[in-house]
C-alpha cells in the first residue's frame, strides 16, 4: 500500500529511523504505526545478534553531576562517524540524565530505565537497528554525595572523570579530576591498590630486578672478554653480525658460552634480600606513579609536589574521598 509522507515523518519522530526504513515498515505494516514500531525495533535486535561479535571500539562517554549524584556512562558503536552523530550523542545524554535522576547504581538498573514508552536498553537496540552497527551500554560508574566535580576531557565525550572531596573547592575539585584524566591512577592510595594488583606488580619487579641482573653480569663478562655487548643480545643478532663480518665464528661461539654459564651462575649466587629490597623500591615508585595521592600534581605551580601536599596548601584538610574514570582509549 501506499504510505504518505506526513505518516512516514510522524514514524521517523517516533523512531529515529531513516525515512527509508520508516517508508517500509510503514508499508510492510499496512499503514499501522505500532506495528511498524515494532517492526524497526525488531529490525534493531537483528542487528544486534548479528554483530554481536563485532568490537565496538568507538562511541560517546558522557558524565553529569545533579542533585547529589554523578555518573559517567559510556554509549559504545563501532566508527567514530556514528560515535559523533547528534542523535547519538543525544541517545547518551538522555540515557545518562536517566540515570542521574533515578540514581541508578548499576548498568542494569541503568537499562531497565524507561525512555518514552521503552527501556533503555531497547532503545539501544533500536539504535544499532538504525546505525547497521554493534552499540552497547558499558563503563557506568556512580559518585553519590557533595562535593563532586566532573569533567569531560576538552569536551570529545571519549574520556570523563569526576572527584569528590570532604570539603567544597571547586577550584580543587576540577584540577583534581583533570589529575585524574590526564594521569590515569589506579587507585585512591597505597591501601587502595588491590591485592591482586600489588602481588602481581610485586611478582613483576621481583623478575625484572633479577633479569637486570644477570643481564649486567653477563654484559661485564662480555665486555671482559673483549665482545660488544650490542652485537650478541640475540641468536638473529650474531648471525648477522657474522655475515656482516662485524663477529668472527670464535667470537659468536665465546659470547654463546658466556652468555650461558654467568647467566646460570649469576641466578644461582643471587641475593634474596638484595631482590626484595630492589623490588621494594619498584614497588615505591608504582605507588607514586599509580596512587592518586602519591602523584606529582600536574596543574599546580609545583610539578614536584604531590597531589596531597597540593590540596593541603589550598586547605590543611582539604581530601579526596573518591574517584571515577572512563576512557573509550586503550591504554
Amino acid at each position: 500500500m501506499a504510505v504518505t509522507i506526513a505518516e512516514i515523518q510522524k514514524l521517523r519522530k517516533l523512531t529515529g529511523a531513516g525515512m527509508m526504513d520508516c517508508k517500509k515498515a510503514l508499508e510492510q505494516s499496512g499503514g499501522d504505526t505500532q506495528k511498524a514500531i515494532e517492526i524497526i525495533r525488531e529490525k534493531g535486535q537483528a542487528v544486534a545478534a548479528k554483530r554481536s561479535d563485532r568490537d565496538a571500539s568507538e562511541g560517546c562517554v558522557l558524565v553529569k553531576y545533579a542533585d547529589g549524584f554523578g555518573a559517567i556512562i559510556a554509549l559504545k558503536c563501532e566508527t567514530d562517524f556514528v560515535a559523533k552523530g547528534e542523535k547519538f550523542v543525544k541517545l547518551t545524554q538522555d540515557i545518562i540524565d536517566a540515570a542521574v535522576k533515578a540514581k541508578a547504581k548499576s548498568l542494569d538498573e541503568v537499562k531497565a530505565l524507561k525512555l518514552g514508552d521503552q527501556t533503555v536498553q531497547d532503545a539501544v537496540v533500536a539504535y544499532g537497528g538504525i546505525s547497521g552497527e554493534k552499540t552497547e551500554l558499558d563503563g557506568y560508574s556512580y559518585l553519590e554525595g557533595e562535593n563532586i566535580s566532573v569533567y569531560d576531557h576538552m569536551g570529545r565525550h571519549t574520556l570523563a572523570t569526576m572527584v569528590q572531596l570532604n570539603k567544597s573547592n571547586e577550584d580543587a575539585g576540577h584540577k583534581v579530576a583533570m589529575q585524574v584524566a590526564a594521569m590515569k591512577p589506579v587507585a585512591l592510595d597505597e591501601a587502595s591498590v588491590p591485592e591482586e594488583v600489588k602481588k602481581t606488580e610485586y611478582e613483576v619487579a621481583v623478575q625484572k630486578t633479577k633479569d637486570e641482573q644477570v643481564m649486567k653480569a653477563v654484559e661485564n663478562a662480555l665486555k671482559k672478554a673483549g665482545i660488544n655487548p650490542n652485537l650478541v643480545d640475540s641468536d638473529d643478532h650474531i648471525e648477522s653480525n657474522m655475515a656482516k663480518g662485524w663477529l668472527t665464528k670464535e667470537e659468536a661461539d665465546k659470547a654463546r658460552e658466556i652468555k650461558t654459564t654467568v647467566a646460570e651462575q649469576k641466578k644461582a649466587s643471587l641475593s634474596q634480600q638484595m631482590i626484595e629490597n630492589i623490588a621494594k623500591g619498584r614497588m615505591n615508585k608504582f605507588y607514586k606513579e599509580n596512587c592518586l595521592v602519591d602523584q606529582e600534581f600536574q596543574f599546580g605551580d609545583d610539578n614536584h609536589e604531590t597531589v596531597s601536599a597540593w590540596l593541603k596548601k589550598q586547605d590543611k584538610e582539604l581530601k579526596i574521598v573518591a574517584y571515577k574514570r572512563f576512557t573509550l582509549a586503550a591504554e
